[in-house]
């Protein structure tokens, strides 16, 4: 075993907390001051940073380009043509009206041309894409335009089922509801009989 390895049970330090500039606590201070709390109370003293902090990892798709997990493809499939799908994929966002959460799965679906990619790149591009302030409409196309852009396919399909917390814990105050968007495009769009297949092969 390498001196640099832990041994077993050994704690691994924690990497270096990301400093906070003072003017974003202060917001995130006043708006607990706002919201009717004390920030200088001992429950809350520590919650501005820790808020901070979160949302810089909510919000770590803006430091990514998506389309650079399409870069690598293979053209080695063995004769293979038909449909590649990652279905059910868990995600959560937030949304740009009130930047409360979206939590949901995503079902992605493309037809080759003369390449592929690594499957786990098609779960990369959603979350690079949902960790950002979003609408889902548009989550659903950025996906959608980023595989046809980049892997230049004969078809994909692109459907998001998701709850958003800005209707479930505020304002109409409905929960269990799911909210559902799709963009197909390519032979998908094109052709019903692709259309129904790759819907069914979702479950849909």
């Amino acid at each position: 075993m390498s001196n640099d390895s832990p041994a077993n049970g050994d704690l691994v330090s924690p990497p270096p907390r990301l400093p906070v500039p003072d003017e974003v606590q202060d917001a995130v201070r006043t708006l607990i001051r706002w919201a009717g709390d004390d920030p200088d109370r001992e429950g809350l003293l520590d919650t501005p940073a820790r808020v901070a902090r979160a949302w810089k990892e909510y919000a770590r798709g803006y430091q990514e380009d998506p389309s650079l997990h399409l870069s690598r493809t293979f053209e080695e499939v063995g004769g293979y043509d038909e449909i590649v799908l990652l279905r059910d994929i868990p995600f959560q966002s937030h949304c740009e009206h009130h930047m409360a959460p979206i939590i949901g799965k995503a079902s992605i679906a493309y037809l080759p041309s003369d390449r592929v990619v690594g499957i786990s790149k098609l779960a990369r591009v959603l979350h690079g894409f949902a960790r950002r302030l979003q609408v889902q409409e548009r989550l659903t196309a950025q996906v959608a335009d980023c595989i046809w852009e980049h892997l230049s396919p004969q078809g994909v399909a692109v459907v998001v089922e998701a709850s958003h917390a800005c209707m479930t814990a505020r304002g109409v105050n409905t929960p269990g509801v799911m909210m559902t968007t799709s963009r197909m495009m390519g032979t998908f769009r094109e052709d019903e009989r692709s259309r129904k297949e790759v819907l069914a092969l979702m479950g849909y």
